[in-house]
């Protein structure tokens, strides 16, 4: 019996990997998955907020930590690529 989860992958990543996991798990195309996302995040806002969520709670495909840790690695992750957009943006606008 193969038991399948749902993961964040690693090699499918344009933002946290949510998309390319869902895309996985569901055998599809993760572009169909990233455009879900973002017509229901015009639609009504829900889309970035789910995936936000999603990158919260779905742990990475190599993680084998459960529960708690799964959240304080992905709010560590955020943070690292809150910082690095906010630096890229810094040095753009320095040029």
């Amino acid at each position: 019996m193969d038991i399948r989860r749902i993961t964040r992958s690693r090699n499918e990543r344009v933002v946290a990997g949510v998309a390319g996991g869902l895309g996985a798990f569901f055998n599809i195309d993760p572009m169909f998955v990233r455009l879900a996302f973002i017509v229901l995040a015009f639609i009504n806002g829900i889309g970035g907020v789910l995936y936000l969520v999603l990158w919260l709670i779905v742990p990475n495909e190599d993680s084998l930590t459960a529960g708690r840790t799964t959240v304080q690695e992905a709010a560590d992750e955020m943070r690292i690529f809150v910082e690095n957009l906010v630096n890229q943006i810094r040095s753009a606008f320095q040029r």
